[in-house]
C-alpha cells in the first residue's frame, strides 16, 4: 500500500485537479469501488452531483477530499487506487472504475484500481476529520504532531520496534519501506523490543522515519511498478535513493556486507546483520 510520501504527493496533485471545481456527473462504472456506500452506485453518484470540492487533506496514509458543503469524500487508495485527471478527450485509461465530470468543462477526474481494494465513500460532516479515520494518530508532517508524547508511547510497546512503528494508532503515515529505511539509518534491528529503547533511540528513529519520508516526498514517493502513479500519470524516483529496503544480497551502503531480507508480519524485513544485529533474545532462541 502507498505510505505518507506516495499518498501527499497525490493530495498535492489532487488539490490543482479538483479544488473550487464543481461536480456535474459522477460515471460509476464498477459497483465494488463503492461497495462502502450501502445506498448503492446510483445513490453515490446522486449524492454527490452538484457539490463543490475545498482543499484535499490526508493523515498518514489516509486521504479524503472534502466538500465545501462540510461533507468528504473518502478515498481508500488499497494496493493499487489511483486518481487521474484526464482531458474528456482521452480514453479512460485501463482499469477506470469512476470518473467525475465538472460543471468547467476541465479535464475529468477518473478513479483507477486494478485489484479494486480500494474504493471511495462518503463521509457525512468528514471535511475536518471523518470519522473513519479519527482514530488515526497524527503523523510526522502534522503541525501538531507531538514528538515527546510519540516517544513516550513508543516506549511502551512491548512489542519489536518495527512492529510499533506500523502501528497507525501510535504514529501514522510510516509502512513497511520507509520503517526498513528508518531502522536501518538507525541502526536497529526491527524485532529490538520497543519498551528498551532509551528515550534519545527512540526520539532518533522517528526522526530519522520523518526525514527518509521527506526525501522520498521529494522525489514524488516510491515506484515499484505501475500501481503508483501521481494524478497525471507519472512515477516516483525514490526506489533508486532506498539503501536497504528490495537490497536483498546486495552490499550494504555502509559496511559492504550483503543485506538479508527476513519474513515479517506476512511480509518482508530487510536489513544490515552487521550494522542492525539481531537482539541478544533472538540469538538465543536459534
Amino acid at each position: 500500500m502507498p505510505e505518507l510520501p506516495e499518498v501527499e504527493v497525490v493530495r498535492r496533485g489532487l488539490s490543482s485537479a479538483v479544488r473550487g471545481r464543481t461536480i456535474t456527473r459522477v460515471d460509476v462504472l464498477h459497483d465494488r469501488p463503492v461497495r462502502r456506500h450501502l445506498a448503492g452506485p446510483a445513490d453515490f453518484a446522486a449524492q454527490l452531483t452538484g457539490r463543490r470540492f475545498a482543499e484535499p487533506r490526508r493523515r498518514g496514509k489516509y486521504l479524503w477530499l472534502p466538500f465545501e458543503d462540510g461533507d468528504a469524500l473518502l478515498a481508500h487508495l488499497g494496493m493499487s487506487g489511483q486518481f487521474r485527471s484526464d482531458e474528456a478527450s482521452l480514453p479512460d485509461p485501463p482499469n477506470t472504475r469512476i470518473r467525475f465530470v465538472f460543471a468547467d468543462d476541465g479535464p475529468e477526474l477518473r478513479f483507477v484500481d486494478q485489484r479494486m481494494f480500494g474504493g471511495l465513500s462518503l463521509s457525512p460532516d468528514g471535511a475536518e476529520l471523518p470519522a473513519e479515520v479519527a482514530h488515526i494518530a497524527r503523523d510526522p508532517f502534522d503541525p501538531e504532531f507531538d514528538l515527546d508524547r510519540t516517544v513516550a508511547r513508543l516506549r511502551r510497546k512491548r512489542s519489536g520496534v518495527k512492529r510499533a512503528l506500523l502501528d497507525q494508532e501510535l504514529i501514522s503515515g510510516i509502512g513497511n519501506i520507509y520503517a526498513d529505511e528508518a531502522l536501518w539509518r538507525s541502526r536497529l534491528h526491527y524485532a529490538r523490543p520497543a519498551d528498551r529503547l532509551s528515550r534519545k533511540a527512540a526520539a532518533g528513529l522517528i526522526m530519522e522515519a520523518t526525514e527518509v519520508m521527506r526525501e522520498a516526498l521529494g522525489e514524488g514517493g516510491t515506484s515499484f511498478d505501475s500501481l503508483y502513479v501521481n494524478v497525471n500519470g507519472s512515477s516516483g524516483y525514490f526506489e533508486r535513493a532506498l539503501t536497504v529496503y528490495g537490497r536483498e544480497g546486495l552490499p550494504c551502503l555502509r559496511c559492504g556486507r550483503p543485506i538479508k531480507r527476513e519474513p515479517f508480519m506476512n511480509r518482508s524485513s530487510f536489513r544490515c546483520p552487521r550494522c542492525q544485529p539481531a537482539p541478544r533474545m533472538i540469538i538465543n532462541a536459534r
